[in-house]
């Protein structure tokens, strides 16, 4: 396993203590996983059943304009 070494002020150092802390992890386990989580690249597991659970008028697409109103494009 590699290292890596980091040069951070005390006030961002207390910080990352503090919730390494309270996550009951290491500060380096606590480092990796974030990075780790940085990288993600899928969606969490229950992210699309979220589409359509919310009941209220007040979600609705709005009016969709014409592209007559549209700016002019340059020709490439």
């Amino acid at each position: 396993m590699g290292q890596l070494s980091v040069y951070i002020d005390d006030e961002t150092l207390k910080k990352v203590e503090e919730a390494a802390k309270s996550q009951h992890m290491s500060v380096s386990k606590w480092i990796t996983s974030r990075i780790k989580n940085s990288f993600k690249t899928s969606w969490d597991d229950n992210f699309f059943s979220l589409y359509g659970s919310i009941k209220d008028d007040s979600f609705k697409r709005p009016d969709q304009i014409s592209y007559e109103h549209d700016s002019k494009r340059e020709t490439l």
